[in-house]
């Protein structure tokens, strides 16, 4: 029986359970967007908004509290600045889980945990690697175009 057994186990032992889960909130923070499967999203729910609820409250503990859970500094500061005054004022929610596919390998059902909120951030990424693209395919043709004249035979060339 499991009664009065609350969490997910995810097949792993407890560290490597804590572990996984300290990487996913950490990955999700600094992000805002992660595609994992459905329990392990399921799992990360509950800290990833235990660290909003810590970068709301803004103060030195709370800031040590997140640091001790989180694994980079950069996460930590990009929850303390730009996560918790996007949240200010809303008491709870700060998270969605997307179910978007089946994995290939072993059929897992895959979700998107992402903050709310995060979809101007994700558009912007998305123009800036479209720009990326544009540029690297530019640069490409370019190099081609100046490696045609050079390979094109002339009129004194046989063909």
């Amino acid at each position: 029986m499991r009664h009065r057994n609350y969490g997910y186990k995810l097949g792993r032992n407890t560290s490597h359970r804590r572990a996984l889960l300290r990487n996913l909130v950490t990955s999700l923070v600094l992000e805002e967007r992660v595609e994992t499967t459905v329990p392990k999203a399921k799992a990360m729910r509950p800290w990833a908004e235990h660290m909003i609820t810590l970068g709301k409250r803004g103060t030195l503990h709370a800031r040590r509290q997140a640091a001790a859970y989180l694994q980079s500094p950069a996460a930590v500061q990009k929850l303390f600045d730009t996560l918790s005054a996007r949240f200010g004022d809303r008491p709870g929610g700060y998270t969605r889980i997307i179910k978007t596919r089946f994995r290939a390998g072993d059929n897992a059902d895959m979700a998107m945990i992402e903050f709310l909120g995060s979809e101007a951030i994700q558009r912007q990424k998305k123009e800036r690697r479209a720009e990326r693209a544009e540029k690297r395919a530019a640069a490409a043709r370019e190099a081609a175009e100046k490696q045609a004249p050079a390979a094109e035979p002339g009129p004194d060339k046989p063909e």
